[in-house]
């Protein structure tokens, strides 16, 4: 019986050895386990953040577009102001190039007033129907619907002050 004692202990050392393994391999498992549900938890947040950026790159792609058409509104708005300026400057000079032209006009005429008045107090007296038919230079009408004559419309006293 020593020899059955003997494989008896083995035998139940055995046992021992393999309920240990068992444990162990429980625990790895137990542990694989957790670890694989710690990483499904994992996947499962970078999943809905990359849906959440997903999202948000929607979200500024559309604000991009959105601010890409008001920037070529404004741009198309500032050109158009600015040819509207480029219109109105040129009118402006040729108004005052109209303006600058019908005052040489007023100084010649209001000149030859002059040249008369003093034309008419050496030979006397000069009618108002001899100064209308004078010449008088282009643009300046000899002819006014008012009943005063050109010198008295414009302010202009008899000894040639203003």
């Amino acid at each position: 019986m020593k020899g059955g004692k003997k494989q008896l202990q083995k035998l139940e050392s055995r046992v021992r050895e393999l309920e240990a393994e068992v444990d162990a391999e429980q625990r790895r498992g137990s542990d694989a386990v957790k670890g694989v549900r710690k990483y499904e938890r994992r996947v499962k947040e970078l999943t809905y953040q990359t849906e959440e950026d997903k999202k948000n790159v929607h979200r500024l792609q559309d604000l991009v577009d959105k601010l890409q058409l008001k920037v070529k509104a404004y741009k198309r708005q500032a050109e158009e102001a600015e040819e509207q300026a480029n219109t109105h400057l040129s009118r402006l000079r040729k108004v005052q190039h109209e303006m600058e032209e019908a005052q040489e006009r007023a100084d010649i005429a209001e000149s030859q007033v002059n040249k008369l008045r003093a034309k008419s107090r050496d030979t006397g007296k000069v009618t108002a129907k001899e100064i209308n038919t004078t010449s008088v230079p282009k643009g300046i009408s000899s002819h006014s619907t008012n009943s005063k004559p050109r010198c008295q419309r414009n302010n202009i006293v008899t000894n040639g002050s203003k």
